[in-house]
This record gives C-alpha cells, structure tokens and sequence, in this order.
C-alpha cells in the first residue's frame, strides 16, 4: 500500500502541494469573505498561516510551490483586484513575508522531526531468557514421597 507520508513523516510533495493550494485558495476565499479586500494584511496573515503550517509537513519543493501560489492569489486577488497580478512594493512585502514564513515552517518542521527522532529508541533491549528454578534435593524427594502416599521426612 502506497503512504502519502515519507520515512521522516513528512508529507509527499506530491500530494502536500495540491492539499496546499486547496488549504491556499480556502484561507483566502476565508478572508475575502471577512472584508479582506479591504485590508490586504488580513488576507497576508491567513495565507502566511497555511504556508506556515504545511512547510513543517513537507519538504522544500513542495513549501516552495505553495508559498508561490499564496503569493500569486494575494498579489491578484487582493493588492490588485482584478485578478492580475501587481508587481509593486506591496506585492514584494507580500513576498518577503510569505518566503519568511514558508522557511520558518521549514526550520520548525526539521526542529519538530530531529526532537521526535532523538526521542525514539534506535535499539531494541535484550531481554534474557527466564531462568530456570535450581533444583532442590529435599524439595524433589517431599514431593515423591507426597505423590507416594507416604509422609516426607
């Protein structure tokens, strides 16, 4: 059976960029509904969040491709509002902050894996087999004298 998660327990890239753009457009769609066409900010920091979140989960490429289309939607849909993308100041603040925030997710992530990996126990104990009682003379001549009928001793 084929996992969507790699030995490290990040996500696929190939499955980590679509979640992330479905993840993208909702925070977006999310805070254009909330008045954030108004305050471009607003929309910054939901998509920040997401980029955030999913590049602890995922590798580079994937937070890379996100963090672009997070752009892509805050430059169109909300610096410009046409839908075109604006190259302006504002749009490269967006960038600058959305790239921060993909590498912070990055080093958060790596930091999260190495501490649940140093925690993890590499080797298996091993467990002695059980010991064998040491037999005893009188014990074993009591117990066939008993198994007998006759009294021990």
């Amino acid at each position: 059976m084929r996992t969507r998660t790699l030995p490290d327990g990040r996500l696929d890239g190939g499955f980590a960029f679509p979640l992330g753009c479905v993840a993208v457009v909702t925070a977006a769609t999310a805070a254009g509904l909330s008045g954030a066409a108004a305050r471009p900010g607003y929309a910054l920091f939901a998509l920040v969040l997401v980029v955030l979140a999913l590049s602890a989960y995922t590798g580079p490429a994937a937070a890379l491709g996100v963090t672009a289309v997070a752009w892509a939607v805050q430059s169109g849909f909300f610096v410009g509002r046409a839908g075109q993308l604006v190259f302006d100041a504002e749009s490269a603040r967006a960038a600058l902050v959305l790239a921060a925030g993909g590498l912070t997710g990055l080093a958060l992530g790596a930091v999260f894996r190495f501490v649940r990996a140093a925690g993890q126990v590499t080797e298996i104990p091993e467990i002695p087999a059980p010991r064998r009682p040491v037999p005893d003379p009188a014990r074993r001549a009591a117990t066939a004298a008993s198994m007998r009928g006759r009294p021990a001793g």
